[in-house]
């Protein structure tokens, strides 16, 4: 071999491997497909950011799904129009939200929390977002925590009769329970992954369904695994973070592997959205998170 052989073949070997680094590269960047769609609550991250940049950062960790918390308060019909634009540019969906600003736990705030769910259903049609988070507010004084779960069944049901038969973008609206955790909010009500679910079940509504955050149940109760198991059927969406911290999948005590390995054997279809406080980059934190993922399913 001659030197201007050799040298056009170490340029190739060096463009061919350019090349092959060029593709691993957008391999990892582009979204894995994994048996459940993967999101991103929007409140944890970006939040110094226009809108319309945090949805590019969230495209750019590879996410195709967002979660809101009434980051659209003060839109009006032109700012929703140019969201939807950005959007779909983008390829993301939004396919929760959350903020209403009544609970479930007290009967006197039913007529405002419905008021509160008339009012999210007529954005989230425009917006094309078709599940909604409903919160049992804090404990009320005086009342015994069976009337307060009692409320909790009795405001579901009149939330359903709203939704009943109502698609939003092809989907059934659906209607999610959250529980936080004691040490967020020592007034909550609704600390119970086990109380959540019977409640679900008194409901017995298919529009209504759990809002299992592994986060919140780690402090409140843990035994993560085995009631996932148990309650499946009235799981709707799963929230992610680990403990302490509220930090990234894999920075705490929780073995996020075990749990993704779990929601595919049980055939979870529903999303499973990163509500983590990023110990570093946000991108970085958000692909990472979202590689966990793949890792564990492959």
């Amino acid at each position: 071999m001659n030197r201007r052989s050799f040298t056009h073949t170490v340029a190739g070997a060096l463009v061919s491997a350019a090349a092959l680094g060029q593709k691993r590269e957008d391999a990892r960047l582009a979204p894995q497909e994994t048996p459940f769609p993967l999101s991103v609550m929007l409140w944890t991250v970006f939040r110094n950011l226009p809108f319309d940049q945090r949805l590019e950062k969230v495209a750019a960790a590879g996410y195709r799904n967002v979660e809101l918390v009434r980051e659209y308060e003060q839109w009006t019909e032109d700012n929703i129009a140019q969201v939807n634009e950005k959007r779909k540019q983008l390829g993301i969906s939004f396919d929760c939200t959350a903020g209403l600003k009544h609970g479930l736990a007290n009967p006197a705030e039913r007529d405002g929390l419905l008021a509160d769910l008339g009012r999210a259903l007529a954005l989230m049609e425009k917006i094309d977002c078709p599940a909604v988070i409903l919160l049992s507010g804090n404990v009320v004084p005086g009342m015994t925590p069976d009337a307060q779960q009692q409320s909790c069944v009795d405001g579901l049901r009149a939330a359903a009769r709203l939704v009943e038969g109502k698609t939003i973008h092809g989907q059934p609206v659906r209607l999610l329970l959250e529980n936080i955790d004691p040490e967020e909010n020592p007034k909550y009500f609704l600390t119970s992954v086990s109380r959540g679910f019977e409640i679900i079940q008194s409901v017995g509504h298919p529009q209504v369904q759990f809002l299992y955050d592994f986060f919140h149940e780690q402090i409140a109760e843990g035994n993560l695994i085995e009631k996932l198991e148990r309650n499946i059927q009235h799981v709707g969406l799963v929230h992610i973070a680990d403990v302490p911290g509220r930090h990234e999948p894999g920075t705490g005590e929780i073995n996020y592997a075990n749990i993704f390995r779990k929601l595919a054997e049980l055939n979870y279809r529903h999303v499973a959205a990163m509500e983590f406080l990023p110990s570093g980059d946000p991108v970085s934190q958000l692909r990472a998170a979202r590689e966990l993922v793949a890792r564990a399913l492959a």
